[in-house]
């Protein structure tokens, strides 16, 4: 990972360049409204922001109870800074320190399994889910 990386929480000032990010990366259909995306962000417990040369280059959430469990959510980065150590970075700082929190994720886009297996997740036969509608 570059030393010029800053990892860090999202701040109430981000929100709209953070949509913007998501937008722009491939998340339009997942943020909604500028009103619906800063209700997403303020209902997650956990979010993380990378930045380098003052620019954001990744961003990713969490929703958790801070003792068992905690889901994983919107772990992005921007193309040209994938295979950085960006995502391990953002990934970690939304997990924080606690080992005894199983954390659960959707890794459905492309290279996500692989990725998530590096950072200590497996394949569960004993998850269930309800998708969200259409």
């Amino acid at each position: 990972m570059s030393a010029d990386l800053l990892v860090r929480d999202v701040q109430p000032s981000d929100v709209e360049s953070v949509r913007l990010f998501l937008e722009h990366n491939g998340w339009a259909h997942r943020i909604g409204s500028a009103e619906h995306f800063a209700q997403l962000l303020a209902n997650s417990q956990r979010t993380a922001l990378a930045v380098k040369d003052s620019r954001i280059i990744g961003f990713a959430r969490g929703i958790t109870d801070g003792l068992s469990n905690g889901y994983l959510s919107m772990v992005v980065v921007c193309g040209q800074h994938r295979r950085e150590g960006v995502g391990r970075a953002l990934v970690e700082h939304v997990m924080g320190e606690n080992p005894h929190i199983t954390w659960v994720l959707r890794a459905g886009r492309e290279g996500a399994p692989a990725f998530f297996s590096s950072l200590g997740f497996e394949a569960s036969t004993i998850a269930m889910e309800r998708p969200r509608s259409k």
